[in-house]
């Protein structure tokens, strides 16, 4: 169904979302003060982590449910998504520096060439850097369109590295019920992207044939 926002509706609409995006925020910090959690420290660093996650999800989001719906707006959000998508990484990062080590850099690098699952953290992590650093229209224009699409495609990477940290950890635990369906999810998104790339090439040549 198609639903073309004005530019007052849509301004509305992505305020609202960023709002909304802050809550899981405001959620941890209340907890944490009221003396709700008998962990918070733990609890700030699992919570970060799972909206990292549910923040790159919705990102891979945007395309398919622009395609379905013909909601071309949506990809004016894309942008805004993925920023917090790092801003959880870089909270949940910071939850690890600080809590785990104190801001012990020598034994936080310890700690990721020790633990494979903090490995593959770190790298997604550290993948992530570049593509908060040029989310912005500057660096589209020195970059140019082609190689800042290329570089942003870093999170085709980053997503099922993300999984793999999720999963290794639950893993330990015997939970793997939240990090299958992640992956699952992922995969399809991932899959669609794979499909629409060579029905286009098949496209392309058949009407060169032409």
């Amino acid at each position: 169904m198609a639903f073309n926002p004005t530019p007052k509706q849509f301004k509305g609409l992505k305020a609202a979302l960023f709002v909304a995006a802050l809550i899981p925020l405001l959620r941890m910090v209340y907890l944490s003060v009221t003396g709700a959690l008998a962990d918070p420290l733990a609890f700030i660093t699992h919570s970060s982590g799972d909206w990292t996650l549910y923040f790159l999800v919705i990102t891979l989001c945007v395309t398919p449910v622009r395609r379905l719906l013909k909601w071309n707006w949506l990809v004016r959000m894309r942008r805004m998504f993925g920023l917090y998508a790092f801003f959880y990484a870089f909270l949940h990062f910071t939850a690890f520096l600080w809590f785990d080590h104190f801001f012990d850099l020598a034994a936080m690098w310890k700690d990721v060439l020790k633990r494979p699952f903090i490995t593959i953290g770190f790298i997604a992590f550290v993948l992530l850097i570049p593509l908060a650093v040029t989310s912005n229209n500057a660096m589209i224009r020195k970059l140019g369109g082609k190689r800042w699409q290329w570089l942003h495609r870093l999170i085709y990477i980053i997503a099922p590295l993300g999984i793999v940290h999720y999963w290794w950890m639950k893993a330990a635990k015997n939970n793997i019920g939240q990090p299958f369906l992640f992956a699952v999810i992922v995969a399809v998104l991932l899959g669609a992207r794979v499909y629409w790339s060579v029905t286009k090439k098949k496209a392309q040549a058949e009407a060169a044939r032409v």
